[in-house]
């Protein structure tokens, strides 16, 4: 499927794949709903917060829960799916001093 006449890897096949990759995530993000807040709870094993507002977010893989602190103030964009609010992407809310990593 990815291959040339020889067996090689075709790179501009690669490349475009890994461009609209990038161009999906992209996309995911711009088009995501936005909460801030102050985490209530962290939950480990179930890689999710819990802002004062109530609302629970599943964390992205890049996040690196274990750099969080109940209290901190941080800024999630979030999709919904199948009920569940999604984060794209965990920031530190201003005036925060967070380091969620990757």
């Amino acid at each position: 499927m990815f291959s040339t006449k020889n067996g090689e890897v075709n790179m501009r096949m690669l490349t475009g794949i890994a461009a609209a990759a990038a161009l999906m995530g992209a996309v995911s993000v711009a088009n995501a709903a936005t909460a801030q807040g102050k985490i209530t709870a962290i939950n480990a094993s179930k890689d999710s917060i819990t802002l004062n507002n109530g609302s629970t977010f599943t964390a992205p893989r890049s996040a690196k829960l274990s750099n969080l602190k109940v209290g901190e103030k941080v800024t999630v964009a979030y999709n919904m799916r199948a009920g569940a609010n999604e984060a794209v992407k965990i920031t530190p809310a201003p005036g925060s001093n967070a380091d969620l990593g990757g």
